[in-house]
């Protein structure tokens, strides 16, 4: 009976029962691995995500994230001998915020400037999305948020993980699990909540605004002669111009403009390119993934503000593609030359998600009406957008 006794407090059950909130954290770990493999709802960082939750709340498996206030003291070695190796990856790799710089540096890799180069007025949409991240701040303020806890929600509506992780390890690293959550879980239901803004914000005749037909209408005065050293200029000047009014930006737009660079170099640089959208991509990818997801156990997961936080991410991408829609409809009534509003709504970071299911809406009411070249104008430049928009706050608040 003594060795039955010992084996049984060995395992985990000894602790299950004592702690129900585990096994709901359990649970959603399985929901969100389900959404990621069968559904296939961001794959590439829902399974990580949802496999670290899991490891976290294994009991007995010290595999979660303690809090800076038991750690913050010890050195990384120490650290790692003491509360395990997901411990270690957390404060090495996310605390010293390394792994978003370094997946933009991926995805500027990844990126092509050229359909924002040729459509830039079609770039400002991609600001104007951005007021959902300052708005949603507001709301979060009057619903009890201090002010870093509020930013850290609003940038939700950027709809870019990498930026919302980065602006929540500085300003709210208690809040880290949740918006992570909310921030993939909602940019992977950009194709639900894209049309659903629509439906509410845009009628039939906007729907079926042809921007190739405006387009010989009212042909463009300039034409770029050189594109591809115009491709090579443009992230030496964009990141001149962050770094000298947004310096807090620099460490995600600079990566980006970098990543972008090498790639637009071409052959010589060709093996940097590749470096930067494989291996170091997708190892920072999978780190960043597990240990996030390692921070989400009950008691960090199961309150009330954690309830807040999905609600407000969710109004936060639907006020961001509203107010980009809405930025267009302004536009129109004192241009000459009309814009797909649906361009407005491609005005978040996530890319090309967004332009495609933009794309698809538009071929719904005129099968000729491809507008995913000039969707992507909107859309890559809200991924400028929003990283400087992060800079932004982390400047007025950390």
């Amino acid at each position: 009976m003594e060795i039955i006794e010992n084996l049984y407090e060995m395992t985990a059950l000894s602790n299950l029962f004592q702690s129900p909130g585990t096994l709901i954290m359990l649970a959603l770990g399985l929901f969100l691995l389900y959404l990621g493999i069968y559904k296939q709802y961001e794959p590439l960082l829902l399974v990580p995500i949802a496999f670290g939750m899991i490891l976290a709340n294994s009991l007995g498996g010290g595999m979660a994230i303690s809090t800076e206030e038991e750690i913050k003291h010890l050195t990384f070695l120490e650290i790692a001998s003491q509360y395990g190796i997901m411990n270690y990856l957390y404060y090495t790799l996310i605390k010293t915020g390394l792994l978003p710089p370094l997946i933009f540096m991926g995805v500027g890799a990844l990126t092509d400037f050229g359909p924002m180069l040729r459509n830039l007025r079609l770039a400002i949409f991609g600001a104007a999305a951005q007021m959902g991240i300052f708005t949603v701040l507001i709301m979060a303020i009057l619903m009890g948020f201090s002010l870093k806890e509020a930013a850290s929600l609003g940038i939700i509506g950027g709809a870019d993980g990498p930026t919302a992780i980065y602006t929540t390890i500085k300003l709210a690293p208690h809040l880290l699990g949740p918006i992570a959550i909310a921030a993939y879980s909602y940019m992977a239901l950009v194709p639900v909540i894209i049309p659903l803004v629509v439906k509410y914000t845009m009628n039939e005749q906007e729907l079926k605004i042809n921007m190739k037909e405006m387009d010989k209408r009212f042909p463009p005065k300039h034409e770029i002669k050189n594109m591809r050293l115009m491709k090579i200029l443009f992230p030496l000047f964009v990141g001149g111009l962050v770094a000298f009014f947004v310096p807090s930006s620099v460490p995600l737009v600079g990566m980006l403009l970098f990543g972008n660079l090498v790639k637009e170099i071409g052959a010589n640089t060709l093996r940097l390119k590749e470096a930067a959208s494989g291996p170091i991509m997708n190892a920072a990818t999978i780190f960043l993934g597990l240990t996030v997801g390692a921070t989400m156990t009950a008691q960090t997961f199961l309150n009330t503000k954690t309830l807040s936080i999905v609600g407000g991410g969710f109004l936060a991408f639907a006020i961001s593609i509203a107010v980009g829609i809405m930025a267009v409809k302004t536009y129109n009534l004192f241009a000459e030359k009309k814009i797909n509003p649906l361009i407005g709504a491609t005005g978040l970071s996530a890319v090309p998600m967004a332009s495609r299911v933009a794309n698809e809406i538009s071929l719904r009411y005129d099968s000729r009406n491809h507008i995913l070249q000039y969707c992507m104008a909107s859309n890559i430049s809200g991924v400028i957008g929003s990283a400087v928009a992060a800079g932004v706050l982390i400047s007025f608040l950390n």
